[in-house]
C-alpha cells in the first residue's frame, strides 16, 4: 500500500558557521558587563567612593606632583619661615620656609613607593609559603606554620627593626624589612584557601591525569585561592604606610631633605606649640590614606574576596 506525502519534503537549511571571534566578543561582552556593575556597585557606596578618589588623588600626587603645586619642596625662604596655611601656602611652612604642601605632595611618591614594595614582597613571600604549606601538607605544612607561628609572636615593628639592622636604613631596605615583618598574615590566608581549593573536584581530576604539582598550583589553586590574599593585600596597603611612616617617624627611612610623610610628621614635632599644622597635616594625610585602604579592602573582600 503506497503512502503519499501531503506536502514534499524540504531539505534541512544549512546552519550558518558561527563568525570567526564569537567566543572572544561574548567574552569580551562578558567583562565589559562585568566592569559597568563594579563600576554600579562603587557609586551606591558613597564611603567607597571616598575611598577610591583619596587614593586616586594621593597616586597623582606621586607622579604629577607639578600639578597640584609649583613650590621647591627642597628650597625654602627665610622671610616665610613657621607661616601658617594660608591661600599662598596651603599646609604653611616649616622651620626653613618651605612649603609643606610641597614636601607632602612629593613626598608622596617615596611614601607609596616604599609601601608598594613591602606589600609586594609580603604578598609574593606569603603567597609562596602558604601556596606550599596547604598543598604539599604533611611535615612541609608543619614546619611552615611552626615558623610563621614564630613569627606572628614576634610585634612586626620589633621585627621590622630587627630586620632594618641586618639590611641597614633607607627607604627600600625599610619597606623589605616591613613586608618580611607580614608573610607570616599572607601565609596563613593563603594556606586557608588553599586547603579548601585542593579538595575541588577539578584539582584531583588533574592530579589523577598525572599533571605535575606545581602545574596544578599554577594553574587550578593560585587563581581560585588568591582573592582573599588580594583584598588581605589592600588592608596591609594601610597598614604597611603606617609601618613605614612610624619608622621614618624614627630616622630609619630617606635621609634628609628628602620629604617623606613619617619624616615630615617627626620633623614637625619640636615646633607643635607654635606650629601645630607641622604635625597635623601630614599626619591626617597618612590618617585619610589608612583609612581609605582599609575602606577598599572591605569592599574587595565582600565582592571579589570569596570565590
Amino acid at each position: 500500500m503506497a503512502i503519499t506525502l501531503d506536502a514534499p519534503i524540504r531539505p534541512a537549511e544549512p546552519i550558518a558557521p558561527e563568525p570567526s571571534g564569537g567566543p572572544r566578543r561574548s567574552h569580551a561582552r562578558t567583562a565589559r558587563t562585568r566592569a559597568a556593575r563594579g563600576i554600579r556597585s562603587i557609586l551606591r557606596q558613597p564611603t567607597l567612593v571616598l575611598a577610591v578618589a583619596v587614593l586616586a588623588l594621593v597616586v597623582l600626587w606621586a607622579v604629577a606632583p607639578t600639578w597640584f603645586t609649583t613650590w621647591d619642596p627642597i628650597e625654602g625662604v627665610a622671610r616665610d619661615r613657621l607661616q601658617p596655611p594660608s591661600t599662598e601656602h596651603v599646609f604653611g611652612t616649616d622651620n626653613l620656609g618651605r612649603d609643606l604642601f610641597a614636601r607632602v605632595v612629593h613626598g608622596s611618591a617615596t611614601s607609596l613607593a616604599a609601601t608598594s614594595v613591602a606589600v609586594v614582597v609580603g604578598l609574593t613571600v606569603g603567597s609562596v609559603f602558604g601556596l606550599l604549606a596547604g598543598f604539599l601538607r604533611g611535615l612541609v605544612d608543619d614546619a611552615i606554620m611552626r615558623f610563621m607561628d614564630v613569627l606572628l609572636a614576634i610585634p612586626s615593628l620589633l621585627l621590622s627593626l630587627a630586620l632594618i639592622t641586618a639590611l641597614g636604613f633607607g627607604t627600600i631596605n625599610v619597606a623589605i624589612a616591613v613586608g618580611l615583618a607580614s608573610v607570616a598574615s599572607f601565609s596563613r590566608v593563603m594556606r586557608a584557601e588553599v586547603l579548601q581549593v585542593a579538595t575541588a573536584v577539578y584539582v584531583e581530576a588533574a592530579r589523577v591525569s598525572g599533571v605535575r604539582w606545581y602545574t596544578i598550583l599554577a594553574r587550578h589553586v593560585l587563581p581560585n585561592a588568591s582573592g582573599p590574599v588580594v583584598a588581605l593585600a589592600a588592608l596591609e596597603f594601610g597598614v604597611m604606610v603606617l609601618a613605614i611612616s612610624s619608622l621614618s617617624f624614627l630616622g630609619f627611612g630617606a635621609p634628609p631633605p628628602t620629604p617623606e610623610w613619617g619624616s615630615l610628621v617627626s620633623g614637625g614635632r619640636d615646633y607643635l606649640a607654635v606650629a601645630w599644622w607641622l604635625t597635623t597635616l601630614p599626619g591626617l594625610v597618612i590618617v585619610a590614606v589608612v583609612l581609605s585602604a582599609n575602606r577598599i579592602s572591605r569592599a574587595l573582600e565582600r565582592n571579589g574576596g570569596t570565590r
